[in-house]
């Protein structure tokens, strides 16, 4: 049996732009994206401390060491440049597999570790 659990977690990072002339995507600072483990193109889960929205979409490597955390495209809409946002990636794994895996969890300060 595949379960799907939590792989990589930016927990309480601050939107640093929001860009709705382009294509659409999160864009996020290559350093954060290492830490916690995320790739260019992979599908995430973005919730909104600030106004309660939860949106999918997917990454865009942004400026190693800039901070940067922008919403692009229609997700633009969904929040406010200084919004706290929990940003979220799953996996699907063996049961037993996901007994035992340790998911990262990022905790930045101002955005960056």
């Amino acid at each position: 049996m595949m379960i799907e659990i939590l792989k990589s977690k930016l927990h309480c990072v601050t939107v640093t732009e929001a860009n709705l002339n382009y294509m659409g995507s999160i864009t996020i600072d290559e350093d954060l994206m290492d830490a916690a483990g995320l790739i260019a193109g992979e599908k995430v889960q973005v919730m909104d401390n600030n106004n309660g929205e939860r949106f999918e979409t997917y990454v865009i490597r942004g400026e190693r060491g800039s901070g940067c955390i922008c919403l692009n495209g229609a997700a633009a809409r969904k929040v406010l440049v200084g919004d706290t946002i929990i940003i979220i990636s799953y996996a699907l794994m063996d049961f037993e597999e996901a007994r035992t895996f340790k998911p990262k969890v990022v905790f930045p300060r101002d955005n960056r570790l």
